[in-house]
């Protein structure tokens, strides 16, 4: 494993919104944020970054993702944790940033929405089926 490790997302909310200063990096795109909904971070006063691991709408991966990290505001030594659809871009993204010397880099399993179950819905797990604090844009 080339990064800190996975957690769940109520793992990773418990660490974003705590005393660390752990942020959380949403690395779906543009039209996922806008359609589909975005992670909330409750009464902890932080915002989630969003961070595009692909572009919208051709698919490419983000040549500038770890130098928009770092303009964001990630350190070296920042906990961070990523999440995606279904926690594969995020695999992706938390080994981009550990070997841009970011984080430590989480990547949150299951990510926002899921796996798909037997019906083709996205209603078995993820940080929504959780009952995590979450959004439309």
């Amino acid at each position: 494993m080339a990064y800190a490790g996975d957690v769940t997302p109520p793992e990773a909310y418990t660490a974003v919104t705590g005393p660390d200063d752990a942020v959380l990096v949403d690395v779906r795109t543009s039209a996922e944020w806008s359609f589909v909904g975005v992670p909330e971070l409750g009464s902890s006063g932080r915002r989630p970054l969003f961070v595009e691991w692909n572009r919208f709408p051709g698919g490419a991966v983000n040549d500038g993702f770890v130098d928009e990290l770092r303009a964001a505001g990630l350190e070296p030594g920042r906990p961070v944790y990523f999440l995606c659809r279904s926690g594969v871009r995020s695999v992706a993204a938390a080994e981009a940033a550990t070997a841009a010397g970011l984080g430590p880099a989480y990547n949150i399993v299951e990510g926002f929405e899921g796996p798909v179950d037997p019906a083709g819905h996205r209603s078995v797990s993820g940080w929504k089926v959780d009952g995590l604090p979450w959004r439309q844009q």
